[in-house]
């Protein structure tokens, strides 16, 4: 059965054309055999201010079942890409990361990878197991994320992992969307 994705992009790759062959590659099969239907929103949307814009992504993310980032050069310096992927993680999505810098551009000309958002996304559970803390990673520094609130676990995390921080990179993949053949296995990758 196909699940509904959730694409988190800078737009600049929806330019280049990039972001959109990811997202248009259900459009040479059947969409079950594709494995998803695309749920992401526009970016032209984001001009309507912080509090419409996060609405706009909470109401995208409602019947996704997973988040798919794709990242470009700047992907992970873009606010809004943060915002998709903390309310992802709280919301309780599947989420993985896809480089697209890897494909050719409208100019048929490639670019190396760019950063992993994941590096410069984190966070902390609390002595006690039931609560969240968040964290993004600016000037070389780990500061309290402002776009959201720590957040009540539904489930006390195990003891092991209380009071520890975690770097989102080692906890969740990034695939490329070359080299690990993407139009053949992306189905498989959100499982």
């Amino acid at each position: 059965m196909s699940k509904r994705v959730y694409f988190a992009f800078h737009y600049q790759d929806v330019i280049d054309f990039r972001a959109n062959v990811v997202r248009n590659s259900w459009v040479t099969k059947e969409r079950e055999a594709a494995g998803f239907f695309d749920a992401s929103i526009w970016e032209s949307a984001k001009k309507t201010g912080a509090v419409a814009l996060k609405r706009l992504i909470n109401n995208a993310l409602i019947n996704a079942s997973t988040t798919v980032v794709l990242i470009g050069s700047q992907t992970y310096a873009r606010r809004w890409v943060r915002y998709e992927i903390m309310r992802s993680m709280f919301k309780g999505n599947n989420f993985f990361g896809v480089h697209i810098n890897s494909i050719p551009d409208k100019f048929k000309k490639t670019k190396s990878s760019g950063p992993n958002p994941f590096d410069f996304l984190g966070y902390k559970y609390s002595d006690d197991g039931k609560h969240l803390y968040l964290y993004e990673g600016k000037n070389g520094k780990w500061i309290k994320y402002g776009d959201m609130d720590t957040y009540s676990l539904k489930n006390q995390a195990p003891p092991a992992k209380r009071g520890k921080f975690y770097r989102m990179s080692s906890e969740y993949k990034t695939y490329d969307w070359v080299a690990n053949k993407g139009y053949d296995n992306f189905a498989a990758w959100i499982g």
